[in-house]
């Protein structure tokens, strides 16, 4: 059974919302790799790139397995299988905004 193209088209635009959201980790990571050593200590500089790219590496490579669960799921009216990388990505992020902060407050 075809699902309501409403929820096919959302589904769509969740998928396209992963993408930019890896697409701005991966530019964040990249902004911080080029962030002059003496504004961080470059081990935590370089290990805050690594996790915000990781983390981007991550969002593009589970965007189009999770659109295609869900569009199944759709199409088969079966329950939406949950969000299970919700928390790595918001764990992850808030992890790297703190540390930034915190190298941020030391650095003035």
């Amino acid at each position: 059974m075809e699902p309501d193209p409403r929820f096919t088209l959302a589904n769509e635009r969740t998928f396209l919302t992963w993408l930019s959201t890896a697409l701005a980790l991966s530019a964040g990571g990249v902004a911080m790799a080029a962030v002059p050593a003496e504004v961080f200590v470059p081990w935590i500089r370089t290990t805050l790139a690594i996790m915000l790219v990781a983390l981007s590496a991550l969002a593009a490579g589970m965007a189009y397995p999770r659109w295609r669960n869900i569009q199944r799921a759709l199409r088969n009216q079966a329950p939406l299988p949950p969000p299970a990388l919700a928390a790595v990505f918001g764990y992850g992020v808030a992890a790297v905004a703190v540390i930034a902060l915190v190298l941020i407050v030391l650095a003035i």
